[in-house]
């Protein structure tokens, strides 16, 4: 008579294979609780399972913290990308700089993206990875705490069998041979697996979580050191445009400029020209505070005279960026006087 076939591969035969493993399972335990069988114990195997649970616990609660900042990213993306439309809107098209205030709003999309795209791929697909393994081998821990009861299961009744006197003994012992060979060989594959791989992964957390935080550092400290960048430049054009405007709006009287006629006429008493540093090219005056962003810059407050000279190697010098020494400095200091580099939208040439 032909098995009955319950769909999926199943037959009636397996079934009841299976539900006898569940109950011989669930007997073997009711017998290790009541201390009536003894329980194969390895503490080493039981701490590292302990470990992975909490390396698991851990690197979802970082997964999940990931995508939360992430998802912070995103939403400061477009309320940055409003902000700036909204700027670019207001800003009149006959005003100084329109141009640069138009780009500087694409230079500020195209920073947030390309810090976003970053974290996805150097981050978050890393973590996603790392988090990818922890299923496959929390299902076969669980296999294994199931193949030790039956390895237990089959090593208790292989004894009780022996210790039988009943006349189909010899047949009762050989197949209990076989089933305790058999739930031995299962277990301990499985067992010698996992004994090599938690180890592993354990130790693998520290290296991971080290490149994990450098990324997400070095990939913040380089946006914010462009943005920053990009910001002097989005001040500029706004304060020329206002200079500009200040210098249309002022009003000359007959008294002042007969004052600037005689400041301007030269002296028989004017002093001979200062001694300049090396590379002198002019002098420039601070309209604004700059606080300077790293050891090769200028620190300037808004009314220094900057004497401008050459960089020592012309290839070093970025757009829109000049060489200096502050004059007070050079008076007092001369050749000891501190030179730096300082944006030139920040001063006014005299």
């Amino acid at each position: 008579m032909a098995e009955l076939n319950l769909g999926k591969g199943l037959t009636a035969g397996k079934v009841a294979s299976n539900v006898q493993k569940k109950l011989t399972r669930a007997q073997e335990k009711v017998l290790q609780k009541l201390g009536k069988a003894d329980e194969t114990k390895d503490v080493a195997f039981e701490e590292g399972v302990i470990n992975f649970n909490k390396q698991y616990t851990e690197g979802s609660k970082l997964q999940r913290d990931l995508r939360a900042y992430l998802e912070a990213v995103k939403a400061m993306h477009e309320s940055s990308k409003n902000l700036q439309a909204c700027l670019v809107d207001m800003y009149e098209p006959e005003w100084y700089g329109k141009n640069e205030v138009d780009s500087i709003a694409e230079d500020c999309d195209v920073l947030w993206t390309d810090y976003h795209q970053k974290l996805v791929d150097h981050a978050l697909i890393s973590m996603d990875t790392y988090l990818g393994q922890f299923p496959d081998i929390k299902a076969r821990i669980a296999k294994r705490d199931r193949k030790l009861v039956d390895y237990d299961s089959a090593r208790h009744n292989y004894a009780a069998t022996h210790k039988s006197k009943k006349k189909d003994g010899g047949i009762k012992i050989t197949k209990a041979e076989e089933e305790f060979e058999r739930a031995q060989k299962v277990f301990e594959e499985i067992n010698a697996d996992l004994q090599e791989e938690l180890p592993s992964l354990w130790n693998s957390r520290v290296g991971f979580y080290v490149s994990t935080f450098q990324s997400l550092a070095g990939f913040e400290e380089k946006f914010h050191k462009e943005m920053s960048r990009v910001r002097l430049f989005y001040r500029s054009p706004i304060v020329l445009h206002l200079d500009k405007t200040k210098q249309q709006n002022r009003i000359f009287t007959p008294a002042v400029a007969a004052v600037a006629a005689v400041a301007a006429e030269p002296t028989e008493a004017a002093s001979a020209p200062a001694e300049m540093p090396p590379g002198f090219m002019f002098k420039v005056q601070v309209m604004h505070d700059y606080a300077a962003n790293d050891t090769d810059e200028l620190e300037m407050k808004a009314g220094d005279v900057v004497l401008v000279i050459t960089f020592d190697n012309p290839d070093e010098q970025d757009d829109g960026w000049l060489m200096g020494i502050k004059q007070h400095d050079w008076e007092q200091s001369k050749e000891n006087a501190t030179k730096g580099v300082f944006p030139e939208n920040f001063t006014q040439r005299l």
